[in-house]
């Protein structure tokens, strides 16, 4: 029973996943990512930029924790100068100066940790300098390839829609169709024929004399002639008399 429901939901699955596919549109799906991905370069950006003002604090702290140092080295010595020349006593010159190296030690120490600090906060800020670099780097590529997928896409989509129309059209079909056509008119034009065959040697005797009777005799035509030849002067009138022979 639990094979069967294994089964079951399987095959639901697939079905599931089928209607995803069939929903989904691949072009505005891959315009979603690049945005998205977009969205996580603008946050690496940020990040990067405020890792990068912790290095330059780093940076800035610890050099000027050294300058500190060097200062309080040069006060020390300025004490001692000062006692020798018998300006203020030796041993209260000594306390002092004594005061000042610890102090510049203090900030020797202190700046040198920042400064290692700074060196470690320096590697992590090119590591993520070169990851942000290489995002933007993908997704400059990523949109270019969106560009030319979206032209392939759309010439693909309208070359198979040509290819559906034409595959639709029965060319047989239409050949068998004109053939027939063809036929029909060469029938039609032979019946036609055929009546006319027909409808003329069943012709009545009487049809065919009045036929021959009403058509127009060479001697009517003749006479048409002559009589216009004499209207116009080209012959004697009718009743002329006959000239005699000689």
């Amino acid at each position: 029973m639990a094979g069967l429901f294994r089964r079951i939901f399987r095959v639901a699955q697939s079905e599931a996943h089928s209607v995803v596919d069939k929903l989904e549109d691949p072009i505005k799906m891959t315009e979603q990512g690049i945005r998205e991905l977009r969205e996580d370069l603008a946050k690496s950006i940020q990040a990067l930029a405020q890792v990068k003002a912790v290095t330059v604090r780093l940076k800035k702290d610890g050099e000027a924790q050294q300058l500190q140092a060097a200062e309080y080295e040069r006060k020390a010595m300025a004490l001692l100068q000062r006692a020798q020349k018998g300006d203020i006593d030796m041993a209260e010159a000594e306390r002092l100066a004594t005061e000042a190296l610890n102090k510049k030690e203090e900030f020797a120490q202190r700046g040198a940790q920042l400064l290692s600090d700074y060196q470690k906060q320096q590697k992590l800020t090119d590591d993520l300098q070169a990851k942000v670099q290489k995002l933007q780097s993908t997704i400059t590529r990523y949109e270019n390839e969106m560009v030319t997928l979206k032209g392939r896409a759309r010439a693909a989509e309208a070359t198979k829609k040509i290819n559906q129309q034409l595959s639709g059209v029965d060319s047989s079909g239409t050949v068998a169709m004109l053939e027939k056509m063809k036929d029909r008119v060469n029938q039609t034009e032979a019946e036609a024929e055929a009546y006319g065959q027909i409808a003329d040697a069943t012709t009545s005797v009487d049809d065919q004399i009045n036929k021959v009777l009403s058509a127009p005799s060479a001697s009517s035509t003749s006479d048409s002639l002559l009589e216009l030849k004499r209207k116009m002067g080209m012959l004697p009138p009718a009743d002329a008399p006959k000239p005699a022979d000689a």
